[in-house]
C-alpha cells in the first residue's frame, strides 16, 4: 500500500465561524471552491463542510452538542496536533504565508527553516481562528 491520505475531517468549535475562514483558505492550498459539498450527518450528530480535490478531501465537521462548550487544545489525547502542506519550493511556502497572512489566519512561526525538523525543513506555521495549527512546508527529500 502507497500511504496517501483520501480524506480529513477536522472538528471546529463552531462551524458558522469556520466555514468563511476555511473558504478563504482551500483555494489558497489549491482547493476549487466550485467543488465544495455540505451535508448534515443525522445518525452521528454532525454539519460537514467537504473541500474537493482530486487528491484530497478535507472537511470540516461541527462538534456533537454534548462537546460543543470544550475548548480546542492540540496536546489532548486524540486532537490533531497539526496538519502539515505540502509546497513545491521555499518559494512557494512564502507566496502561500503572504495569502493566509491576509486571510487573518493567526501566525505562529513565519516562514523559515527549521533545523530540529530536518537540515533543509523550510516551513512557517498557522493557526485557524479556533486555534487549530497549520504548516505549510518544503524539504527536499532525498
Amino acid at each position: 500500500m502507497t500511504p496517501i491520505i483520501d480524506h480529513i475531517q477536522i472538528t471546529v468549535k463552531d462551524i458558522k465561524i469556520a466555514e468563511p475562514f476555511y473558504d478563504k483558505l482551500m483555494p489558497i492550498l489549491g482547493f476549487d471552491l466550485n467543488r465544495k459539498g455540505k451535508g448534515r450527518v443525522e445518525k452521528h450528530d454532525f454539519d460537514v463542510v467537504e473541500y474537493y480535490h482530486p487528491q484530497l478531501i478535507f472537511g470540516i465537521n461541527s462538534p456533537r452538542a454534548l462537546f460543543k462548550n470544550d475548548t480546542i487544545h492540540r496536546r489532548k489525547p486524540g486532537s490533531l496536533h497539526h496538519l502539515a502542506f505540502k509546497a513545491n519550493s521555499c518559494e512557494e511556502v512564502n507566496e502561500q504565508f503572504l495569502k493566509i497572512k491576509n486571510i487573518g489566519a493567526q501566525i505562529v512561526e513565519e516562514p523559515k527553516y527549521f533545523p530540529q525538523h530536518g537540515e533543509k525543513y523550510y516551513a512557517c506555521f498557522f493557526k485557524d481562528l479556533e486555534g487549530i495549527k497549520y504548516e505549510i512546508v518544503y524539504e527536499e527529500r532525498g
